[in-house]
């Protein structure tokens, strides 16, 4: 009897011995899925076979479809086949982003007068920034419409085109360029107006005149530039969001590395910016959804109309030396579910801002510092390969069909915490070279900068009048 009630027991303590180690695996398989993604390496790479049309831009009022510019979807493709990026050329079109950026804010900007005689002498330190513009909309200029493909950017103000006649020149763009002379709505704005003598917070240059018209000029740190008429036009976005006497540039020497587009939608904060100009339509309220791939349409919306309950907003911080920007206070990174030990002083001395035309997000060196040592021990069964341009962190994924990534998610002040979406990690050049999309500034005191790769896929609402930004998960559905 005793030897049964021993074996008994035995078998009891064997059991919850296993059940114990079943829960704790179920734990850490729990763990790994709330902590990371497991992905296709094969989806961190765009399908060019078809194009794939967001919902949200369909069925939501006041909403515009936005393309990847190199995509399949977008209307600059050539006969429905995307375009292959030169990964490298965007890169460095980004730092130059960056830099213009980072010297705008350090006050190494001047405001220059600038006359159509003069326009290629404009110094290339001055105005906005451009970098690679990877995503477009097509918006209605004119009476009659005219359809144009515009890079919107939310680091910029004032919007332009192209237009006819071009004085000096021309870059080559995919749609017939505006011609103003063809539109019943089109009219020049005197150089003594008041819109003319805000083109200096707007475009870092001031408006002078040709004959009273009031002559503005812009130029980007890639060395593009526009100078042309500012003027009045009625904008056409759906055939219920039409506004007459939006302020744009009308473009006649423009130079750069735009191509095929037509020109920029400024979503800035300047009251200049388009944002400002609808305000009394839609509140200055924007929200945007960019695409997981370039095979994918996402969408542009003004006003309130689809913003998902889920937003988590935070305030819009205050940048020294650019107004126009949207600034964020970053407070925490977390790492597969590691906070990392940063100094809060890491973010807050520089500042940090949000930018639609950045492509990668550029943190504080410390901070990157900390990102790439734990994103690399979480990643640490994958084979590491040589870095490219800005990115040095980088992967040789050949050899997998799936891999799991650490999921990052950053803190902002006010309690928002934004958890990236899977394709907000990664810059993929080719499955033997697969890179963390993050680089590290220069120096301490230079802005972090949200940039669009780590938007990916997020819902991102823009409330100026709030004066806040907000987050949501799955923005394009």
């Amino acid at each position: 009897m005793s030897i049964n009630r021993n074996l008994l027991n035995i078998i009891i303590i064997l059991c919850v011995c296993l059940n114990l180690g079943c829960n704790e695996g179920a734990q850490e398989r729990e763990k790994k899925e709330t902590y990371s993604h497991t992905i296709q390496v094969s989806s961190l790479f765009p399908s060019s076979s078809s194009c794939v049309l967001s919902p949200r831009a369909a069925k939501t009022k006041s909403s515009l479809h936005v393309t990847h510019r190199h995509g399949t979807c977008s209307p600059l493709n050539n006969g429905g086949k995307a375009t292959r990026p030169d990964h490298v050329e965007i890169l460095k079109l980004d730092q130059s982003r960056v830099n213009s950026i980072h010297s705008k804010l350090s006050k190494k900007l001047t405001t220059n007068h600038v006359s159509q005689s003069q326009s290629t002498d404009l110094p290339a330190k001055d105005g906005s920034t451009l970098g690679s513009g990877n995503y477009i909309v097509t918006v209605g200029v004119g009476t009659p419409k005219h359809d144009l493909s515009l890079i919107f950017d939310t680091g910029s103000d004032l919007t332009w085109t192209q237009c006819e006649p071009c004085v000096r020149t021309c870059y080559d763009q995919k749609e017939p360029i505006f011609n103003p002379s063809k539109s019943t709505s089109y009219y020049n704005v005197s150089c003594s107006s008041a819109a003319c003598g805000s083109l200096s917070s707007a475009t870092g240059n001031a408006g002078s005149c040709s004959a009273s018209n009031c002559i503005y000029g812009i130029q980007y740190g890639d060395q593009s530039f526009s100078v042309g008429f500012l003027a009045k036009e009625k904008f056409t976005l759906t055939n219920s969001d039409v506004f007459d006497g939006v302020y744009f540039g009308c473009g006649e020497n423009n130079q750069g590395l735009f191509t095929g587009v037509a020109g920029l939608l400024g979503l800035g904060r300047d009251k200049l910016s388009f944002p400002s100009q609808t305000a009394t339509a839609y509140n200055k309220i924007f929200s945007y959804c960019l695409p997981s791939s370039a095979s994918y349409t996402g969408h542009l919306t003004f006003g309130t109309a689809g913003i998902s309950r889920s937003v988590k907003f935070t305030p819009i911080s205050t940048i020294t030396d650019g107004s126009s920007f949207y600034g964020l206070d970053i407070v925490g990174i977390t790492v597969g579910g590691q906070k990392l030990a940063i100094p809060s002083t890491v973010f807050s001395t520089p500042g940090a801002l949000i930018d639609s035309g950045t492509v990668i997000t550029r943190l504080p060196p410390k901070a990157y510092a900390a990102l790439r040592s734990e994103f690399k021990a979480k990643m640490s069964k994958y084979p590491t390969t040589s870095g490219v341009s800005i990115l040095d962190t980088c992967f040789d994924l050949s050899g997998f069909k799936t891999v799991t990534i650490p999921k990052v998610a950053f803190s902002f002040s006010g309690g928002a915490v934004v958890e990236l979406g899977s394709k907000g990690i990664f810059y993929a050049f080719k499955m033997s070279q697969v890179c963390l999309a993050f680089a590290g500034n220069s120096d301490d005191s230079n802005a972090a900068i949200f940039g669009n790769v780590q938007q990916q896929t997020l819902e991102v609402v823009y409330d100026g009048a709030g004066g806040r930004v907000g987050f949501a998960p799955n923005g394009c559905s």
